[in-house]
């Protein structure tokens, strides 16, 4: 049975048979970096990105990601909101102009050529009022020309994946806030974080209506970047469960798949994994890289979708193909074929050729791993 990875992507999770094990790993980031410091290994110098998913024969997961695409969610600002940028160098400032206070963020430059937050924008309960305000005059909306631009770009390797912007939790500990400046401000000042993340998830409302009514999205995946050093088991079920179960609910009842990206350690989630409303779970990392075992992520994911599950530190030289070999047999054994094998979660960007040899033994391998009966 020939079938694209395109058809195949979906019938993974449509519970649908599928002639092989299908095979996504991301290489993305590796790709960017040996371009830009001129590492490309002979075998790849000349492709694009797109062809060297070819010449791996491998499956790609989403057109939003290294690929000079623009993502399909975008962000419309209310003419009361004054942004001012300024870059100065390797230095980038932000500012939002609110009647609370100015909101004032800086970014710098790395050597890889990515920009990072240095200065997060809100520190104190003045710059929560400010950050209500300046959600209560934005709106996400998702642009189906831009979609069609993604899916016509990643075409048969995969369903143009994207991701939807973070929960109201999460981006304040990951995108507005430092974490220990939101831990203080969840003790000191709830109410303001509180309304913050009501703005926050209000700004999100045309977004998900848009999703539903364009009929076009397959595939929605909560790029939340989960692990239990940003919060507390008792935070989880608190500010993101709920979350989660009303928005995923509302793609899911519209009959869009999702998933959610967890990376780093999760140990303390693993009980919750099971209530996560999600069809599948992105980047899980066991051992010897994360703090679980695939034995308790099979135990307690249930019957939902792995995505990935081999650890990215196996494509490195320091373990041997052996242990690679290994370690996705034990992957293809528990899950499949509830999976789409991967790597948790990308390639290593300073690996060499090295990694994209076992990415290309690894593809091989899949394409023999035949149908599984569920």
């Amino acid at each position: 049975m020939r079938m694209s990875f395109r058809e195949m992507n979906l019938r993974v999770f449509q519970r649908q048979p599928v002639p092989h094990v299908l095979f996504q790993p991301r290489m993305e980031p590796w790709f960017d970096w040996h371009t830009q410091f001129g590492q490309m290994p002979e075998a790849f110098a000349g492709l694009d990105l797109r062809g060297l998913y070819d010449a791996c024969d491998c499956s790609m997961r989403t057109f939003q990601y290294y690929s000079g695409l623009q993502s399909p969610i975008v962000v419309e600002y209310e003419s009361e909101v004054a942004l001012i940028e300024q870059r100065d160098g390797d230095r980038l400032t932000r500012v939002y102009r609110t009647p609370c206070g100015d909101l004032v963020e800086t970014q710098h430059l790395t050597l890889d050529n990515t920009w990072r937050v240095t200065g997060f924008a809100v520190q104190n309960e003045d710059d929560l009022r400010a950050l209500a305000w300046l959600f209560r005059h934005m709106r996400y909306h998702f642009d189906t020309n831009l979609y069609q631009e993604g899916s016509l770009w990643i075409g048969d390797r995969g369903q143009p994946g994207f991701w939807v912007p973070k929960s109201p939790y999460q981006a304040l500990a990951q995108q507005w806030m430092r974490l220990s400046d939101l831990v203080y401000a969840l003790a000191d000042c709830p109410t303001q974080v509180h309304e913050a993340m009501d703005a926050i998830d209000s700004s999100y409302d045309a977004l998900y209506d848009e999703l539903i009514a364009g009929g076009l999205a397959r595939i929605v995946s909560f790029g939340e970047n989960l692990h239990d050093s940003l919060f507390s088991p008792a935070w989880f079920v608190r500010y993101l469960l709920p979350w989660y179960h009303r928005r995923a609910g509302q793609l899911r009842s519209a009959g869009i798949i999702t998933h959610v990206h967890l990376d780093g350690y999760f140990h303390s989630l693993l009980p919750l994994l099971g209530d996560l409303p999600f069809d599948g779970l992105e980047a899980l990392t066991p051992e010897p890289q994360g703090d679980v075992t695939l034995d308790e992520i099979r135990e307690y994911i249930g019957d939902k979708i792995l995505l990935d599950g081999i650890p990215a530190v196996l494509f490195t030289d320091t373990y041997s193909r052996e242990e690679l070999m290994a370690c996705a047999e034990r992957v293809v054994s528990l899950f499949h074929p509830n999976l789409v094998l991967g790597i948790s979660d990308e390639v290593p960007e300073g690996a060499g050729a090295e990694a994209i040899e076992r990415v290309r033994m690894l593809a091989r391998w899949a394409r023999s791993q035949g149908v599984k009966t569920r």
